[in-house]
């Protein structure tokens, strides 16, 4: 089941989505959803639904929510579409790594007071630019989480100061890492570089590349979508939760 919620944060009130199993009334182990960069659409609630079935209370945050309503872009046509990349760039630059961990926070109190979620620590999954997201917030909320998963995240071992693999030292979750085939937001050099991190702070961490799979595998509605690699990061990811949050 969704309901649209609203989030009390530091910057104000965040529009966000919760997602509950249709059958039981918890308590569920909570789990944060981070939305990729084309921000929330039907393609995003079929998936929160989804791990919500599985077992979860899943909240998923409108990453986009300063700046205001929106309407979801296509990442079909947004090349041929001078209108929609503008508006792209206008939701891209209203999030950042340190508004984002804001909506962590809010979204963990959010749970918190929520009877239906499970005490204790939680699992997170993210998907593009949400795959950094959830990295960043292991390390930030090190003591609530308990497992973290990037989906072909982008640009989690760059050059820049705020690039993930900085965090390592700081994360204590088991990680999943599952990068796309010939992603240029994550090319060979940068998983070497991440796997090292993760391994040199004492991370229990798996870093793959899922064959021949392209950025955007995981959500049914992107053109790269991979229903192969899709279904896999499916079962990976339930694995992990399963393992850290339902038997702990």
């Amino acid at each position: 089941m969704r309901q649209e919620i609203s989030i009390p944060t530091k910057d104000g009130d965040m529009r966000a989505f919760a997602f509950t199993p249709d059958a039981g009334e918890g308590p569920w182990p909570g789990v944060i959803f981070y939305m990729d960069a084309p921000a929330i659409r039907p393609a995003l609630f079929d998936m929160g639904e989804r791990l919500a079935g599985h077992g979860f209370l899943v909240v998923m945050p409108d990453l986009y929510w300063r700046a205001g309503e929106y309407e979801p872009i296509d990442m079909a046509t947004i090349r041929n579409d001078e209108a929609r990349r503008e508006a792209f760039g206008r939701l891209r630059a209203s999030t950042s790594s340190q508004a984002q961990m804001i909506d962590t926070e809010g979204a963990l109190a959010w749970l918190d007071q929520n009877p239906r979620a499970k005490a204790g620590k939680v699992g997170l999954t993210g998907y593009c630019m949400g795959g950094a997201i959830a990295l960043r917030a292991a390390a930030a909320f090190s003591d609530r989480v308990a497992a973290a998963a990037s989906f072909h995240g982008g640009n989690l071992a760059t050059d820049e100061p705020d690039s993930p693999h900085r965090l390592a030292d700081q994360i204590k979750a088991r990680v999943l890492v599952a990068g796309a085939d010939e992603d240029r937001s994550f090319p060979p050099e940068q998983k070497v570089r991440l796997e090292e991190a993760l391994k040199a702070a004492g991370v229990a961490a798996e870093v793959v590349i899922y064959p021949g799979a392209r950025h955007g595998y995981a959500p049914a509605d992107m053109p790269a979508y991979d229903r192969e690699a899709s279904e896999r990061h499916w079962r990976e990811m339930f694995e992990l939760f399963d393992a850290t949050l339902k038997q702990a």
